[in-house]
């Protein structure tokens, strides 16, 4: 890829910084290596002050190129933020939920855990879904040879022991390509 690199990015707009009131946590495909071209960067924030976070936002990112901001109408009504900026789409995403209960961050503890057991099979295969068009959750689900919502699917494996989470892999035939 010819942009720069997340954690680059990341680090020359100060956004974690910036954003430190808040809980940030970088979540999604970058962190994990199986990001695409159209890949963004995910910011997972704590925010019970949304009022408060909006106006940070608007002072700190209105002026980017690509400047939007909204709040979803359901569940916790999030606030959502994005611009562009070093060649990333960066994606704010703000609940009044703490960062480790909010899903986004929970699929991405899971599927940090399957890339780390699946090894270097397993994380072709997420990335060749990926290239095709799927979204991060349903490739996971989909290499699993599982059936149905993957976002809830994963979800669901946020208890399993990394045994039970093995198990899941070899059946899905990645057994062999795990080390160690």
């Amino acid at each position: 890829m010819s942009r720069t690199d997340y954690q680059t990015a990341v680090g020359q707009l100060g956004i974690i910084e910036t954003l430190a009131a808040y809980d940030p946590h970088i979540a999604g495909t970058p962190p994990l290596g199986i990001h695409t071209e159209t890949s963004d960067i995910d910011i997972l924030c704590h925010a019970p002050d949304q009022a408060t976070f909006v106006a940070d936002i608007w002072r700190a990112y209105a002026q980017m190129p690509g400047f939007r901001l909204w709040q979803w109408r359901a569940k916790d009504r999030p606030v959502i933020a994005t611009f562009h900026a070093f060649d990333w789409e960066f994606e704010l995403f703000a609940s009044p939920m703490p960062v480790a209960r909010q899903s986004g961050w929970r699929h991405f503890t899971v599927e940090r855990r399957l890339l780390s057991l699946g090894g270097d099979g397993f994380k072709r295969a997420i990335q060749l879904l990926r290239q095709q068009g799927l979204k991060t959750e349903p490739a996971f689900w989909s290499a699993l040879k599982q059936e149905g919502d993957g976002y809830l699917g994963l979800l669901s494996l946020e208890q399993a022991t990394d045994a039970e989470l093995c198990v899941l892999l070899d059946a899905a035939g990645f057994g062999q390509s795990r080390s160690g």
